[in-house]
């Protein structure tokens, strides 16, 4: 990613699908961690929405081989800062200020900031940013929306997240501009809350299934 460095690795290259992952109770981040990585999801996404966020970041980074863990919901240079020291390897933000995209610049770890505008991706194109996450994507036009970007924006490559599920991720896979897509529908609350991670890495082997229809 060219904020980075010509050579960095680019989160859009990772895994066709990318779990994202809100981790209530910090003793389910390693098990969990290791339930999507058999089943063949490695990028995985520790959303800044808890208490134990950085923490399980920092389990996962340490106990799970496989596991490439990156911190989502980044909204603040000290978001940033935190994540790295934490062990993410990739940043996601839900959007962008310039402070926040001068701060995932300078990270030295791949990162995708937010968009949901034709206006915000030709501001981060002009940043020299290629690589970013659309959010939400059903809300803010799904499919066909970012179908649309590809033709005046062929450059842009995207991450789309929120609202896809097991149903709609391939009809995104399938799009020119699109290298991956974000989504938890592999981590149900009740699979989560029974602690079943054999359920978990079934899914997470669907997931990967639908990457190669």
């Amino acid at each position: 990613m060219p904020p980075v460095s010509p050579s960095a690795p680019s989160v859009l290259d990772l895994a066709p699908v990318v779990p994202v992952v809100v981790v209530d109770e910090l003793k389910d981040a390693v098990p969990m961690a290791r339930a999507l990585v058999a089943g063949g999801l490695p990028a995985i996404e520790v959303t800044l929405r808890t208490p134990v966020a950085l923490d399980a970041i920092r389990a996962i980074a340490a106990e799970v081989p496989g596991a490439v863990v990156g911190a989502g919901t980044v909204i603040s240079p000290r978001n940033v800062a935190d994540s790295v020291d934490a062990g993410a390897r990739f940043l996601v933000s839900p959007g962008w200020t310039d402070s926040l995209l001068a701060a995932m610049e300078g990270a030295g770890v791949p990162f995708l900031p937010g968009v949901s505008t034709a206006s915000e991706v030709v501001a981060l194109l002009e940043r020299g940013v290629s690589e970013m996450k659309f959010f939400p994507a059903e809300a803010a036009g799904g499919t066909a929306y970012l179908k649309s970007l590809g033709g005046p924006l062929p450059q842009a490559r995207f991450c789309p997240t929120g609202g896809i599920t097991s149903g709609t991720a391939s009809a995104y896979l399938a799009l020119k501009n699109v290298g991956c897509v974000g989504g938890s529908w592999m981590l149900p609350a009740d699979a989560v809350a029974a602690k079943d991670w054999a359920r978990v890495e079934s899914l997470a082997r669907e997931a990967v299934a639908l990457a190669q229809v």
